[in-house]
């Protein structure tokens, strides 16, 4: 069986694909460039015989790629482009790129990037669209504060934003050309902020045809919108076996640094007692999943219920606060995780397990 194993490398680009094909003893088989299209991508595939085994790098076409090879191919592995540091090195072209991921693929030496479930992909699209739009609202946001600072205007809060008072600043801009901008500005402000209500509703309308909404809503200020990007984000809870992996993809997992860590004593081997050393949070995680847990565990941090006590109490061990939310963070994204896959509603007696 091993014999009629094939590797497929693909360098995918806008308008083609460059594939590099390895045989289980590593032996180039063939080289091709394919356009990018279902129909020929299809055919190339139905041409090799063999065990077909398929890796690309993730991007803008991998999910629609995925889709279309899972089905006809052994094994699809959509890889990490950051951890790919064979690419970097040497020549560089797209057939040389091919053929160094058909390489790591017969090693199994890719970081894969999560791919599996279809189910989810409606509920992605419409996460997709409110965060982006909310991306756009802040931005603008910004730009309009950042117009009335460069003229020395105070505008702290949010009247600046809001329709009510808006005539009131624009009163403070006497340049004409600055006024205009400003105008433009709230104007694209509403609009954004028209097509991100109109997303929200979306979003949650399809978020209610999922079982999991009402479970993960049930945590205390998670919410109707957080636990919606939090499924479209995670897709499936059983793809982290733990705790602490569904943490370093949230970006609530701590990064340390040790060497030397055994020596030897006495003719035996001995672990140092060196101190480990912790450089804060790692920094390769989903950063919607992060401004979830964070958005909650600050909410929760300010307003009283079971997760202010236990908020309290890490203070009243002399915990900072700002390590307290971080662990309050922890914290909710360990019992989202264990209720998502018990199918369970939030029980406070969660909060008296271990934390982190």
């Amino acid at each position: 069986m091993k014999s009629t194993i094939k590797y497929i490398g693909m360098d995918v680009h806008q308008s083609t694909i460059s594939v590099a094909v390895l045989d289980a003893e590593g032996k180039l088989v063939m080289q091709s460039i394919l356009a990018t299209h279902a129909a020929a991508i299809l055919d190339f595939v139905h041409g090799v015989r063999g065990t077909l085994q398929v890796t690309f790098e993730e991007g803008t076409q991998s999910a629609w790629l995925y889709d279309l090879l899972v089905q006809h191919v052994a094994k699809v592995v959509v890889c990490n482009p950051r951890k790919n540091a064979l690419l970097k090195a040497g020549n560089k072209s797209d057939q040389i790129d091919a053929r160094k991921l058909a390489e790591l693929l017969r090693a199994d030496l890719l970081s894969p990037v999560y791919h599996g479930e279809n189910s989810c992909r409606i509920l992605q699209e419409f996460v997709r669209s409110y965060t982006t739009l909310t991306e756009d609202t802040t931005r603008i946001m910004a730009r309009i504060k950042a117009l009335y600072r460069s003229h020395a205007i105070a505008c702290a809060g949010k009247k600046p934003y809001g329709k009510r008072h808006r005539q009131e600043w624009l009163q403070h801009i006497q340049q004409p050309g600055l006024s205009s901008r400003a105008q433009r500005l709230y104007d694209q402000l509403d609009a954004v902020q028209t097509l991100r209500r109109a997303a929200k509703r979306e979003m949650l309308a399809e978020s209610h045809k999922y079982g999991a909404y009402r479970l993960l809503g049930s945590i205390p200020y998670l919410g109707p919108v957080r636990a919606s990007i939090l499924m479209a984000r995670a897709q499936v809870p059983n793809r982290f076996r733990t705790k602490r992996q569904f943490w370093a993809y949230c970006g609530l997992a701590l990064e340390t640094r040790t060497s030397a860590e055994y020596r030897i004593v006495q003719g035996q081997v001995q672990r140092s007692r060196k101190p480990v050393f912790i450089r804060g949070l790692n920094l390769n995680h989903n950063h919607d999943l992060k401004n979830v847990f964070k958005g909650a565990a600050t909410a929760a941090s300010i307003h009283d219920g079971p997760l202010r006590e236990f908020y309290d109490r890490l203070l009243a061990k002399g915990m900072k606060p700002e390590l307290a939310r971080v662990t309050l963070a922890r914290k909710i994204a360990a019992m989202a995780l264990i209720l998502w896959k018990k199918g369970e509603s939030f029980d406070p007696k969660y909060l008296m397990l271990q934390a982190a």
